[in-house]
């Protein structure tokens, strides 16, 4: 079974929350102070399960998981 490209992105995005040391919950509660984002988890794991983040909204997940988001030329390193 082939997995969806937003379901790819959304365990990927899940992976790296587990791997922060932190819960969805504290994700969303530091989306919130830090950007005004809702503190509804389901409306997060909503967006991740369809694929409607914004390339904005992502930058700032990123961002909250202490990570960086880059635009990168395929095939290259």
């Amino acid at each position: 079974m082939k997995l969806e490209k937003s379901e790819t992105y959304r365990n990927e995005i899940k992976s790296d929350i587990v791997r922060a040391g932190r819960t969805t919950t504290e994700v969303v509660d530091s989306l919130s102070d830090e950007y005004g984002w809702s503190r509804s988890v389901p409306n997060l794991s909503g967006r991740l399960k369809r694929g409607s983040l914004r390339s904005g909204e992502a930058a700032e997940l990123a961002d909250a998981l202490d990570c960086d988001l880059a635009w990168q030329k395929r095939g290259q390193s």
